[in-house]
């Protein structure tokens, strides 16, 4: 039900009107199956759609449906730029997280994220050597030059802030 909602929203954002063949396609199924479930939509008050016409969120579909999509962002770009996982990889695990993830750990995550972000002591900058420490490229020393690296590459933004 979520990738439905996720789905029409993203859908109503790239065109003008939502169609049940446009949702098929996105959802890789058949026509009944969609209106199998828009059927259970309408009834739960989150989807507005008569045979034949175009579908629309409701105004509590809509709120589902951009948490639902803020939700599988985060993961998303989580996936993709934190641990550096593919962008189909993540795109379709960050799909099956965002059904089972706790409210509590989505929320840890992206409180994490949001302190790699702005920390002035790490930022985003310091996962450009996550690939070397996954190739083994791990010794105290290594640590202690990319480190150097960061701080250096940090001040200068500092400096050209300042200006």
């Amino acid at each position: 039900m979520e990738d439905y909602l996720e789905l029409i929203f993203k859908l109503g954002e790239e065109k003008k009107v939502v169609r049940v063949r446009d949702i098929a396609r996105g959802m890789q199924v058949k026509m009944p199956s969609v209106t199998s479930m828009l059927n259970v939509l309408v009834k739960k008050s989150l989807i507005n759609h008569d045979k034949y016409e175009y579908v629309e969120l409701t105004p509590k579909g809509i709120e589902i449906a951009k948490e639902i999509s803020r939700t599988h962002e985060i993961l998303f770009n989580f996936l993709k730029n934190v641990l550096q996982v593919d962008s189909e990889t993540a795109e379709k695990d960050a799909c099956k997280m965002e059904h089972s993830m706790s409210e509590v750990t989505l929320n840890r995550l992206i409180d994490f994220v949001k302190f790699v972000e702005v920390c002035p002591r790490l930022g985003f900058d310091w996962l450009e050597y996550f690939p070397r420490y996954m190739e083994g490229e791990c010794s105290k020393d290594k640590c202690i030059e990319y480190m150097q690296n960061f701080l250096n590459k940090h001040s200068e933004k500092v400096n050209q802030k300042s200006k």
